[in-house]
């Protein structure tokens, strides 16, 4: 399905379960739950950037919200094996999501995009980030200069993403995220009105107080409590790294098309 033909609802939801971007994930149900248990047991890298106190202390109440709003098997019995995504709550949440890159192009906003997942999802971001700036949106362009991590924040086709030895890093991290916030701050910059991202990138912006939109897997629950709290706008479920990057294309034409914006 070519990029420049936005998908119909059906059309997407098919081509998601297809492509195990949703339904039967790659993501198996033991990660999911051993993810969820180190949450509630406080384990700080599992919170993505947020501050969740000891408000989700019991790994069952984490399995639920999982359950609402990711789709993943609702049954605590059910320990190991296949787990799932519900390609209906993806295409919702795109749904959301492209009502806030309404709001933002309407409003000619600044707009920060970020992705801890150079590999799979740095065409999604850059595509959108390009129908915003033809919209009229500021996309903030990342301060120089910024470590984190025992690495660098780098800012290539619009996207904040970091770098460790000339190499672009898989990061859970809101590091990275800390650093461009503070230093706008520092640089009298205003900070951004929509942060489109994932993983600690997200999660961080979203504590900050800044309207995000997040993308998260099955195993990063974190997002989706961000979420039910009303601390993230919106968080996308779907795998974040299926084995070709391709197949987001029509999920990304989908958005675009949604949010009534032209793709560039």
């Amino acid at each position: 399905m070519p990029i420049t033909a936005a998908p119909s609802r059906s059309e997407l939801i098919d081509h998601l379960v297809r492509t195990r971007i949703a339904g039967d994930v790659a993501t198996p149900r033991e990660n999911n739950l051993d993810h969820y248990r180190r949450l509630a047991n406080g384990d700080r890298h599992y919170w993505l950037g947020l501050e969740l106190g000891d408000r989700w202390s019991d790994e069952q109440d984490v399995l639920a919200v999982m359950a609402e709003r990711c789709g993943v098997v609702d049954d605590p019995g059910h320990r190991q094996g296949q787990d799932t995504i519900d390609p209906e709550l993806t295409v919702a949440a795109l749904d959301r999501a492209a009502v806030e890159l309404r709001k933002a192009a309407e409003a000619g906003h600044r707009v920060l995009f970020a992705t801890g997942h150079p590999g799979a999802l740095i065409d999604l971001h850059s595509k959108v980030a390009n129908a915003l700036r033809l919209a009229g949106c500021e996309i903030v362009r990342v301060p120089l200069g910024l470590i984190a991590d025992q690495g660098v924040v780098v800012q290539l086709a619009d996207i904040a993403m970091h770098e460790r030895g000339a190499t672009l890093w898989h990061t859970h991290s809101p590091e990275p995220m800390t650093a461009i916030l503070d230093a706008l701050q520092r640089e009298g910059e205003p900070l951004p009105d929509l942060v489109f991202a994932d993983h600690g990138w997200a999660g961080c912006a979203a504590q900050r107080g800044i309207t995000t939109v997040g993308f998260a897997d099955c195993n990063d629950p974190a997002l989706f409590l961000g979420e039910a709290e009303g601390t993230l706008a919106v968080t996308v479920p779907l795998d974040d790294h299926v084995i070709n990057p391709r197949y987001y294309e029509p999920m990304t034409a989908y958005l675009l098309d949604a949010a009534g914006l032209t793709p560039a």
